[in-house]
């Protein structure tokens, strides 16, 4: 189904294997920054719907003191502000959507780099693209990482593959942490319910790391790979947002005072 995105990912990750020293693991390494690095747009905006977000909470909580009983009032009030301030509540979820036929697309790469049957071999060699410079007769790729098998899912016989799929899982609850909007703590955020959104983003923050963890749990351990380094990108990516937010607030009040 996702073919017409595996074999263009599995040729480049044959590329990729030849000019990094036939190392699969640095292969998927890299293919997963260029993919983050083509993704870097949406993933900084919504970085900056989720800042938006944050800095809306006071409002939020004004809206929670007024309308707390009146849940669907509650509803509406919240969908009008993000309408007034710009704010697509679901933006969120773009990135998310775009990158699902990658993994699916990913998943059967990696199944044809390092085929479990010969008849994924047969399919795959059918459709390596012959003009790409050192990729011939070099599938199967080496498959084993710290004794695992990329090609295979976390199994019993290695049962130190099962750290990946944690780690997937622990990463990926860093990035929903850090990305979602922090809700704020106190007296009048504990005297009414939780808003519709709230609810949203807690379990938000719980289910999509569980969802990636028995993802990897079930599929071949090289996609742990890149669920862990997108992760680690995309925290990157937001301490690098925050800190250059920082500082240009800092240089802005700086301008400010010198002008007085």
């Amino acid at each position: 189904m996702f073919n017409f995105i595996a074999y263009p990912l599995a040729n480049f990750i044959l590329l990729l294997y030849t000019f990094l020293g036939h190392n699969t693991v640095l292969a998927i390494a890299a293919l997963t920054l260029i993919i983050n690095m083509a993704m870097l747009p949406l993933n900084l905006s919504q970085q900056r719907s989720a800042r938006k977000m944050q800095e809306l909470q006071p409002e939020m909580e004004k809206l929670k003191k007024k309308y707390g009983k009146d849940q669907e009032r509650l509803s509406q009030e919240t969908m009008k502000l993000y309408k007034e301030k710009g704010i697509n509540p679901m933006g969120g979820c773009l990135p998310l959507l775009i990158q699902m036929p990658i993994w699916f697309g990913l998943l059967a790469a990696i199944r044809y780099c390092i085929p479990s049957t010969p008849l994924d071999l047969f399919l795959f060699s059918q459709n390596i693209y012959h003009w790409l410079p050192g990729v011939i007769g070099i599938v199967p790729l080496q498959s084993t990482f710290l004794g695992m098998d990329l090609g295979l899912p976390p199994n019993m016989a290695q049962w130190w593959s099962y750290s990946l799929p944690l780690l997937v899982g622990l990463t990926s609850w860093l990035q929903q942490k850090l990305l979602s909007p922090s809700t704020p703590s106190g007296p009048s955020s504990s005297d009414s319910p939780p808003s519709q959104s709230e609810m949203m983003t807690k379990q938000m923050q719980i289910m999509m790391p569980l969802m990636f963890m028995m993802f990897t749990l079930n599929y071949a351990t090289g996609l742990s790979i890149y669920f862990i380094i997108s992760s680690l990108i995309r925290i990157a990516q937001f301490y690098l947002v925050r800190n250059g937010k920082q500082e240009e607030s800092t240089t802005s009040k700086s301008t400010l005072a010198k002008q007085k």
